[in-house]
């Protein structure tokens, strides 16, 4: 029995009078905080050019936003559940666009990656709760499993979208549109809050120092692997960075386990299925994020694309998403979870063992295109079911928490993992040919083409090296899935969008 049920509260009482408006809002939320993590790859060049940014800093103009935004996720979520879900996500969108103004207006790269963690804090605070207020406003069954499905859909489509606009935004008018542009979106979603219902709040404290631990150690690890592979794994300040690491983040769990009012009830990871799905959302976040970093790199250093051009050739992932995630919406009330997320990893590992076998002369028609759309499909297949099964059977007072859990699981793959691939790839071009980043643009400086080809050569070894490390982590997920995710025929039990209590 659900919480409001106990209590003798109507579940439907919050239910939105507007809810095709309601679900505008929260999926333009989505769209715009997902969007972010990605529209600015497509400007990398551009920015490092602009800011005169090194080669080994330029990872952190997205790694910056991740970090923060995994990290911090579990303290919005919880937010949420103790201030009002709908006044927290806006508190939310005003730190995100007030970042993305800061960001688009910095001289230097010091300001754009402290604009970039603050961005990260927004989006942690808005995106949880905005996962949470699907809950409020649409009532179980099939309304709010179609609003799931449209919230998963904008959470993958979004991610390409967001390359897309990238490129065109830095070719026709500057990279600084890449983060400015969340003005006018964040504006109109503000604006579009009226809508929304509230839901009852919880009672307790927020962790702040569990918070700080969590996110302090998450940024060393992160830290301490990017300076592993530059300055070897025995360095000094690589190894007390492992070591604060396992340090904060055991200080976390332990704050979690014992605390009074902890972010992370660690009981929502006592159930076998959830805690299959969150592990699964990990490694696919570790995927994803490489996917983009890497494929942009391949076409614009190697390929030659412009940024438009290459925010277009990703109109393939788009589709292959957008199109599984709507069949998915459907076949998620008939199949089990597994049924769809495990032969859909698969797929995706498929697309990236595809990817490793491009070169510097390969066909975009021939290899790239439809290695992108497999991935892509592969996803989008298993992106609701990982979405639904990240909140089904939570208990109200913790579905903030559960929420801010999906995203922090996505994000601290992806920064873990783009800091880990990174530093495989940069190893693996330089033992083509030392210091393989820095040789392409000076040759491209002097003029240099056979320097530039050598370097192309190099660079595209360590692009398919990460490509085919993605692929095994892809893989890793889908056996995960098949044998922890979600197993029972979801025509036999509760629809999936119920919150019930563990008792």
């Amino acid at each position: 029995m659900s919480l409001a049920a106990r209590a003798g509260v109507d579940p439907a009482a919050n239910v939105s009078r507007h809810p095709v408006i309601a679900l505008l809002v929260i999926a333009a939320a989505e769209l715009m905080v997902v969007l972010d993590a990605t529209i600015v790859n497509i400007a990398l060049p551009s920015i490092q050019s602009g800011l005169k940014i090194s080669g080994g800093s330029l990872a952190w103009v997205v790694n910056a936003y991740a970090v923060a935004f995994g990290g911090l996720m579990l303290l919005g979520g919880r937010a949420g559940d103790l201030f009002g879900r709908r006044r927290v996500f806006r508190v939310g969108i005003v730190v995100f666009v007030a970042a993305s103004v800061l960001g688009g207006v910095a001289p230097g790269s010091g300001l754009l990656i402290a604009a970039r963690v603050l961005q990260g804090v927004g989006a942690a605070i808005a995106a949880p709760t905005a996962l949470a207020l699907i809950a409020t406003n649409f009532a179980e069954g099939k309304d709010r499993n179609r609003a799931m499905g449209t919230y998963a859909a904008m959470a993958g489509v979004g991610s390409t979208l967001g390359l897309i606009a990238g490129g065109l935004l830095t070719e026709y008018l500057s990279w600084r549109w890449v983060l400015l542009v969340n003005i006018p979106i964040g504006l109109c979603v503000l604006a579009g809050t009226a809508v929304l219902g509230e839901a009852d709040r919880s009672h307790g404290k927020l962790d702040l120092s569990g918070a700080a631990a969590g996110t302090a150690g998450l940024l060393s690890l992160a830290y301490g692997v990017t300076r592993g592979g530059q300055d070897g794994w025995s360095d000094g300040l690589t190894l007390a960075c492992f070591a604060a690491a396992a340090a904060l983040l055991g200080l976390f769990l332990l704050r979690q386990a014992r605390g009074e009012h902890p972010m992370l009830p660690l009981h929502v990871l006592k159930e076998r299925n959830r805690a299959g799905t969150y592990t699964v959302l990990l490694l696919v976040g570790v995927g994803m994020f490489s996917t983009f970093y890497f494929l942009t790199l391949y076409m614009q250093h190697v390929l030659g694309y412009s940024a438009v051009r290459t925010g277009l050739a990703y109109l393939p992932f788009s589709a292959g998403i957008g199109l599984m995630a709507g069949i998915g919406s459907k076949l998620v009330v008939k199949l089990a979870p597994r049924l769809l997320i495990t032969p859909g990893l698969a797929a995706a590992a498929g697309g990236m063992f595809w990817m490793s076998t491009l070169s510097p002369h390969s066909s975009y028609v021939g290899v790239l295109m439809p290695a992108m759309f497999l991935t892509a499909a592969g996803l989008g297949c298993a992106f609701v079911p990982l979405t639904l099964g990240a909140v089904k059977g939570v208990d109200d007072k913790d579905s903030g928490s559960a929420s801010g859990l999906f995203n922090a699981a996505q994000q601290t793959g992806g920064a873990l993992g783009l800091a880990s691939l990174a530093t495989l790839a940069g190893a693996s071009s330089d033992n083509r040919l030392p210091h393989a980043d820095d040789a392409y643009f000076v040759g491209l400086r002097t003029h240099d083409a056979e320097l530039v080809t050598h370097a192309q050569d190099a660079l595209t070894h360590g692009y398919t090296s990460a490509f085919v490390a993605s692929a095994l982590v892809f893989l890793a997920a889908a056996l995960i899935a098949a044998v922890f995710a979600g197993s029972q025929d979801p025509r036999r039990e509760a629809p999936l969008s119920r919150v019930t209590s563990p008792a």
